[in-house]
């Protein structure tokens, strides 16, 4: 049935791609967004603070489904500007669920987040009983989105306000923010410089493709949803070292991976479970890593004007690297195994020593 549907922060990374799925899906949507125009012209747009709660009202008055995703994305930026970000993040969540009070829209979705689980005891797979560890949450950003969680919770049993949370993995694809791992390495590479890895880059995460994470919005339409959490989670761990070596095999095997010690506090990665959403909703990823990772390379090329074609690069680093014991781990094969990220380890521990 086609919906009438609000994308907060649609304009955005993941929001876009929302927007995408939805159109696709047959809704009428409108973006609302503030400063910056969705990607497509065949939506509406409103142009609004979300921090202005009669602007909230009035764009979402005829919504009967309300995406909200518009907050500060950025764990940098919060940092820098944390009275902002919480306001924006909070305020901004309050100001979207009251306008759906007002209004009586159908359901809020929230856009969380997987780090909400930063606390939780090592060892733990976190599906979504697991509770909130406030003394580990470990950043303002995550207690922004706890507190998001816990607000959609009170409008639901104070005024009836129908919800659903979705908790984001780490997304990754087409119109990511330049400042995040996988861009940091493309452009990298593309301009010749290495991929640094901290200790044996055995940190991992569960990456989801940013159009799979999108098609969970539609499914979470359903009715079984409502007053529903789920986590949104990739299919299996991609540790930093394979990020930075699929990378290598698209641009080319010019590109040097340099390992450097590790450092303290690094997140090593966490165990979540989203089978709750394969089996509610009938969503699962559907785009493996590697192909992701190229279409998320090809589109990142195609926006700087850059060509993936570096066979002369290639050419130039042989002649002048060499096949002796010089040759540094770049130039070799990519590890595939825990005995090569072992290996790796140890030459970063006597690099670090040394």
């Amino acid at each position: 049935m086609k919906c009438k549907v609000v994308v907060t922060g649609g304009s955005g990374f993941i929001g876009s791609h929302v927007t995408d799925a939805l159109v696709e899906a047959g809704h009428d949507v409108t973006v609302v967004d503030h400063r910056v125009q969705p990607h497509r012209p065949d939506v509406a747009f409103e142009d609004i603070d979300l921090l202005d709660l009669s602007s909230v009202v009035a764009a979402t008055r005829d919504a009967d489904h309300v995406f909200h995703l518009g907050a500060i994305a950025s764990v940098n930026y919060a940092y820098k500007y944390p009275v902002y970000s919480t306001a924006l993040n909070v305020m901004g969540t309050v100001n979207v669920l009251e306008a759906a009070r007002i209004n009586g829209a159908a359901r809020v979705y929230l856009a969380s987040t997987v780090w909400v689980y930063n606390g939780a005891p090592d060892g733990v797979t976190a599906d979504e009983s697991v509770p909130f560890y406030l003394n580990g949450a470990g950043h303002l950003y995550t207690s922004t989105k706890m507190t998001g969680e816990m607000l959609c919770q009170n409008y639901h049993s104070l005024y009836g306000v129908p919800f659903t949370v979705l908790r984001y993995g780490i997304p990754y694809g087409p119109r990511m923010r330049e400042e995040l791992l996988i861009p940091i390495f493309v452009k990298k590479a593309l301009n010749g410089e290495p991929l640094t890895v901290a200790g044996g880059g055995d940190q991992y995460r569960r990456f989801v493709y940013v159009g799979d994470l999108a098609q969970a919005h539609v499914l979470a339409m359903q009715d079984c949803a409502q007053g529903q959490t789920y986590n949104l989670e990739g299919l299996r761990k991609i540790t930093v070292l394979d990020v930075a070596h699929g990378i290598r095999r698209l641009v080319g095997d010019h590109v040097r991976i340099e390992f450097v010690p590790e450092r303290t506090g690094d997140f090593g990665g966490r165990e979540v479970c989203a089978q709750k959403a394969r089996r509610e909703l009938g969503w699962s990823p559907r785009v493996d890593f590697e192909d992701g990772l190229r279409r998320t390379v090809e589109w990142f090329c195609a926006k700087w004007g850059r060509r993936l074609d570096w066979s002369e690069h290639r050419e130039t680093t042989a002649a002048s690297t060499g096949n002796g014991d010089g040759q540094s781990l770049a130039g070799r094969d990519a590890p595939s195994s825990a005995r090569h990220v072992r290996a790796a380890t140890e030459v970063t521990r006597k690099r670090a020593s040394g």
